[in-house]
């Protein structure tokens, strides 16, 4: 039997919503590269076709589920789902405590319905276009974990580590 993973959606979102200006993340910020890198670890991965493409070869010890409406794509590494609820089922039935949605934006789009817990990286800037992260909704998110960090020698732009919780359970659940 397969119990469903916790859904966690990790994202670098500018100051004004924005987590790209069409392809790949527009800022170099290596501490968090690190962070992301620590945190999806070992992980089960959800990601758009394109996010994954652009992606490949980063894999290691992931196992990515990529989301398309494309039924004859084939990931080089990993497996196609069509939607979210598809993606859960395979997780968990592959002993998965916790599948992590890594963009893009229509990815972030069709889970934060079905999102647990959110971590995000606030970068101190504006895109003013783009591709948007869905809003986090304060009567449903709650912020429990924040550091903060100023720009520096290695970053142009500072950032803040968040963690969110949901309020209460996704809708997908109840």
């Amino acid at each position: 039997m397969s119990t469903r993973p916790l859904l966690t959606l990790i994202a670098v979102v500018s100051a004004d919503g924005f987590i790209s200006t069409g392809t790949g993340v527009p800022w170099r910020l290596p501490r968090d590269q690190e962070h992301f890198r620590s945190i999806t670890r070992g992980h089960w991965l959800l990601l758009g076709r394109r996010t994954y493409e652009e992606m490949l070869g980063w894999f290691k010890d992931h196992h990515p589920l990529v989301l398309t409406r494309s039924m004859g794509y084939v990931p080089a590494c990993g497996e196609r789902v069509s939607n979210v609820e598809e993606a859960l089922r395979l997780a968990g039935a592959g002993g998965a405590q916790e599948l992590i949605v890594c963009g893009g934006g229509d990815a972030y789009a069709a889970a934060m319905p079905h999102a647990d817990r959110l971590i995000l990286t606030h970068v101190n800037a504006n895109l003013k276009s783009g591709v948007p992260f869905p809003k986090v909704d304060p009567i449903l998110w709650q912020m429990t974990e924040r550091e903060d960090f100023p720009p520096d020698a290695m970053h142009e732009f500072g950032m803040r580590f968040a963690k969110y919780a949901r309020r209460s359970p996704p809708a997908a659940q109840l």
